[in-house]
């Protein structure tokens, strides 16, 4: 049998691709033959440079993700330089900290509109394309806190609970059509967006205490579940949230 996981001749975008889970994402799917389109704040030659000598095509491509207005130029650059898409993965994402009773509604809607709105704007734009091909991976970032409330974080609670919705609703639409649309759901994972967690010594040590595996999730945890969705080993799995959380919601 073809090796299930393997990527060759298949064009990956990746949103925060740059840093984080996003870099340890591009860098995965670039190591399993994909050709990476990683899209980030800021273009990054660094990227280009690191991910390019895993053997695919790797470019960089700096793009703010609240300028709706604008994706169908990115998504037409991308095929331009590519000539298609075949995986995309929603990974950015932002977080911000307030409690409820005081969340500024600004807040609340720059967290909305890069967490929900513009994966969802993604994976309409990229979308037409897979259905129109008759294939297609798509991989959106839920969170434990689809699944939980959180404290002080009313929006990206909400925000992730959407993504999660969502994607099971693309996923009624076009599973039928050969294009796979499933979430991953990182746990507590040792990332830029979770400094104040990690560096706060009493919260840090009861999110440990819960945590069965142990330890904090590094970048590296997420790769496998990624090229898992990414590939045809899941031609067979529609709507579906997969939990990457050393055993959290378990406890």
């Amino acid at each position: 049998m073809n090796n299930l996981f393997d990527l060759k001749g298949k064009v990956a975008i990746v949103t925060g691709g740059n840093r984080g889970l996003g870099r340890a994402i591009a860098e995965g799917l670039a190591g399993s033959g994909a050709d990476v389109a990683v899209i980030s704040t800021k273009y990054s030659p660094d990227v280009e440079e690191k991910l390019g000598g895993l053997g695919g095509k790797v470019k960089s491509y700096g793009f703010s993700l609240a300028d709706f207005s604008k994706y169908d130029d990115l998504i037409g650059k991308i095929v331009s330089d590519f000539g298609t898409v075949d995986i995309l993965v929603n990974n950015a994402g932002v977080q911000r900290r307030s409690p409820a009773v005081d969340f500024p509604v600004e807040e609340w809607d720059f967290v909305m509109d890069i967490n929900l709105k513009a994966p969802f704007l993604l994976c309409q734009k990229v979308g037409k394309i897979m259905l129109d091909k008759g294939r297609g991976k798509i991989v959106n970032f839920a969170s434990l806190l689809s699944f939980q409330g959180g404290l002080t974080v009313p929006a990206y609670a909400a925000s992730k609970s959407g993504v999660s919705g969502f994607t099971k609703s693309l996923a009624n639409e076009w599973a039928r059509f050969g294009v796979n649309v499933n979430c991953i759901a990182p746990g507590y994972m040792e990332t830029e967006m979770n400094e104040a967690l990690i560096k706060d010594g009493t919260r840090s040590r009861q999110i440990l205490e819960r945590i069965p595996a142990g330890r904090w999730g590094k970048p590296e945890d997420i790769v496998g579940a990624a090229i898992f969705l990414a590939s045809r080993a899941s031609d067979y799995v529609n709507g579906f949230t997969l939990v990457v959380d050393g055993g959290w919601l378990g406890r």
